[in-house]
């Protein structure tokens, strides 16, 4: 698929709910979350026939993400539906990881390639502080639990507020290095103030080289994560709400006042 700008769009990232285990400072709004009702959460059906749509035109690459997606009833299902599918060459999920110990295998059984893990430290007290009470442990359990389930290569996410020179972003590449995970440095973002860089190394945040479009938890086709642009698969059909936004997409994002992250999804 080609956008309006010429790029070629073959990426979606699924949003699989809005829930989150943690309460990491630099997601969720200050002044709290209102969770979605359960009837505006896309069925893992509607999800399926939405991606399914998606790969009819010309999508090969498929992320689920949330929320926390592993909170997501019935996953191991979507990801049997997903990686059955012609044409998707590239199944991935991100994860905070806290709960990847008990469902990597079933996962990678299921057909899902790998995974992207959050890690924004690997000082415990300061992990605690970042994600408002997670647990370092359960994180560090969960990326060997996916490295022996053979989803391969386990990336790390790694959230910065100015650059991977500081000592949290170092004490994560540290880890990395010693253990041969790649690892992604991202830079903090603000949707609603337009703050956002690109990540190091990676496409994502580089506005000429973006390949992507979002399918919210609510059923929302997003071409952008920087912008107000919405089409919706309940009211639209897949089909074209897909293809409004890949002829939406805006040439660079700018901000987005309506959403929050837990809602699009990373």
């Amino acid at each position: 698929m080609r956008d309006g700008c010429g790029r070629t769009v073959h990426y979606l990232r699924v949003s699989v709910t809005d829930r989150c285990n943690l309460r990491c400072r630099y997601c969720l709004p200050a002044e709290g979350v209102l969770w979605l009702p359960r009837r505006d959460i896309l069925s893992l059906e509607e999800i399926a026939s939405t991606v399914a749509v998606a790969v009819e035109m010309g999508v090969d690459k498929v992320r689920l993400t949330g929320g926390e997606p592993l909170l997501r009833r019935n996953l191991v299902w979507l990801v049997e539906r997903l990686s059955a599918m012609p044409g998707i060459r590239d199944l991935a999920m991100t994860t905070n990881g806290t709960l990847l110990r008990g469902h990597a295998r079933a996962l990678a059984r299921a057909g899902l390639r790998r995974v992207n893990v959050s890690l924004d430290t690997t000082d415990p007290e300061r992990y605690r502080r970042i994600t408002g009470g997670g647990s370092l442990e359960d994180v560090l359990d969960g990326i060997e639990a996916a490295r022996e389930a053979g989803l391969l290569p386990v990336k790390l996410n790694c959230v910065v507020e100015g650059s991977p020179g500081e000592p949290d972003a170092l004490g994560v590449a540290a880890f990395a290095r010693e253990r041969g995970l790649p690892v992604r440095f991202i830079p903090r973002m603000d949707m609603r103030a337009g703050t956002f860089g690109v990540v190091e190394p990676g496409g994502g945040g580089d506005c000429p080289r973006c390949n992507r479009l979002r399918l919210t938890c609510d059923g929302q086709v997003r071409p952008c994560l920087f912008s107000d642009l919405a089409y919706s698969v309940r009211e639209l059909g897949a089909r074209e709400a897909l293809e409004r936004a890949l002829r939406e997409k805006p040439a660079a994002g700018e901000r987005c006042n309506q959403h929050a992250i837990q809602y699009v999804g990373g």
